[in-house]
């Protein structure tokens, strides 16, 4: 029997809803990020290597993010937890070192300082995936009694 929405009507897809909205800005990240991590390693490799592989380690993650939060069948929900998952172990871990220890990172990455330079959305964002892929996880609701 198919997963029904709360409102009982049909079944709730991670691509519905506010989950547009995540999908879209997983894609701008993976586009911005994607890009901005190719222009730094084509061009400014030898200055900050780990930084600019990290940004494109986060691009590549944002995309595969993307990819499977807008497909959101079984296989590709799980694909989407360990990527969301990954993507908040990253935000929190760069963003840590990036403060404890700044001369590791002499330029910024997407998850440097938590995302400062993109108004910290790297940090909410993976939070915000994560509650969707929750609230919209097959045969259980986060409204539904237990």
């Amino acid at each position: 029997m198919p997963e029904t929405s709360p409102a009982g009507s049909r079944p709730r897809r991670t691509s519905s809803g506010p989950g547009r909205i995540l999908v879209a800005v997983y894609g701008l990240f993976a586009l911005s990020a994607s890009a901005r991590a190719g222009v730094q390693l084509a061009t400014q490799f030898q200055e900050a290597p780990l930084a600019y592989l990290l940004s494109a380690f986060a691009g590549l993650v944002y995309i595969v993010a993307t990819v499977t939060l807008a497909i959101g069948t079984p296989r590709a929900r799980r694909i989407a937890w360990v990527a969301v998952g990954v993507e908040l172990v990253g935000v929190l871990t760069v963003g840590s070192l990036s403060i404890v220890d700044a001369a590791a990172f002499p330029r910024a990455t997407v998850w440097s300082a938590y995302g400062i330079g993109y108004g910290f959305v790297p940090l909410v964002l993976p939070l915000l995936g994560l509650l969707w892929l929750w609230r919209t996880r097959p045969g259980e609701h986060a409204s539904s009694p237990r």
